[in-house]
């Protein structure tokens, strides 16, 4: 379950990450309200999986899949470059978190 709940934790973090872009500093209510709601749900299903999973590969791979959803999306919604490194890089983060899922107990 541990590891359900940090995939569960990126996908959150991506939530309030594209959140906080449409707050506009927090001055609109309604995605600031899903911002923090989002934020408090990452952080607890983070700590979750902390009870189980040693914190620097939890930390990692919850940042990771929350650095690479919100990049993707960036490009989807917002329109961001979708260059060729950019992907090459990408790819670094999506092999870091396999491999620290396959060198984790």
């Amino acid at each position: 379950m541990a590891w359900i709940f940090l995939v569960i934790a990126g996908i959150l973090e991506v939530v309030w990450a594209i959140g906080l872009k449409y707050t506009e500093g927090f001055s609109k209510v309604v995605p600031s309200i899903v911002t923090v709601i989002g934020m408090i749900a990452s952080f607890y299903f983070l700590s979750l999986a902390l009870k189980t999973l040693p914190l620097g590969t939890a930390y990692a791979i919850w940042t990771g899949i929350g650095a690479l959803g919100t990049v993707l999306l960036g490009m989807v919604i917002f329109g961001e470059p979708r260059d060729l490194i950019r992907f090459l890089f990408l790819s670094f983060i999506i092999i870091g978190i396999i491999g620290l899922k396959f060198t984790t107990n």
